[in-house]
């Protein structure tokens, strides 16, 4: 595999993990099978992340969508929050740019990093010595990273490298794993909404399930409103939104 510290692309020897190592990614494997929201996954993959690479004191999961906008995701703490919020405000970094074309990118010496001077120089004064970044995925503009961050310059080693890659591999598959299950427990909870409006509908009408929802579709058209704040409403106030006049 190929890594990119600024300096060309060249190849780490990769040697096999300690059985410790091994062992507690196996352990991180299980555990996040246990999590039951996409922020507890994300939470405990970068802690996971701190505490199993060498040299990494702060991280955090970074979105960057449309390669402009970021999005800081279960930061470690300030240090990595500020990381983030550098990125976004100096449009560079590793996250928006090196990383949609490699797997990995590291920031030996932020002082010293010439890639990205602007953000290099501020996240150097905030307390970022060096940078490891990993691909999660990319779907068009749109990426996903694990960002580790050491206090000092050249925390991360090859070993470093190695490990942070085994890690990203059960990150990346956990995150689509989260984002499957938020958008699955949404699916339900829209489900459950309806359900109870229909419910409402079908008790005090005397009518099929049918018939409510094509009523329910009918007052979120002549209204202008979604569904599922139609039913919302209904559910939770027994009527339907009030029509908003205009004024006279």
């Amino acid at each position: 595999m190929i890594t990119d510290d600024g300096q060309g692309d060249h190849r780490e020897p990769w040697a096999a993990p300690h059985d410790d190592v091994a062992g507690r990614l196996s352990e991180l494997a299980r555990s996040l099978q246990q999590e039951d929201s996409e922020d507890a996954v994300l939470e405990h993959l970068v802690r996971a992340a701190i505490s199993l690479v060498p040299g990494a004191d702060e991280g955090s999961i970074t979105l960057v969508m449309a390669r402009r906008r970021v999005e800081s995701r279960a930061p470690s703490g300030d240090l990595a929050r500020a990381i983030d919020e550098l990125q976004e405000r100096t449009g560079e970094g590793p996250c928006m740019s090196a990383v949609y074309d490699e797997q990995t990118v590291r920031v030996p010496d932020l002082r010293t990093e010439s890639r990205w001077p602007e953000f290099s120089t501020k996240a150097a004064r905030a307390g970022a010595g060096s940078m490891l970044s990993f691909q999660l995925f990319v779907e068009g503009d749109n990426l996903g990273a694990l960002n580790l961050i050491g206090r000092t310059a050249n925390a991360f080693t090859a070993e470093s490298d190695y490990v942070g890659r085994l890690v990203a591999s059960h990150a990346a598959v956990a995150f689509a794993d989260a984002q499957k299950l938020h958008q699955f427990k949404d699916a339900i909870a829209t489900r459950d909404l309806i359900g109870q409006a229909k419910g409402i509908l079908m008790e005090r009408y005397g009518i099929t399930a049918g018939q409510a929802f094509i009523m329910l579709v009918k007052v979120s058209t002549e209204m202008n409103l979604k569904l599922l704040s139609v039913a919302d409403e209904l559910a939770n106030t027994g009527n339907f939104p009030v029509r908003r006049r205009g004024r006279s």
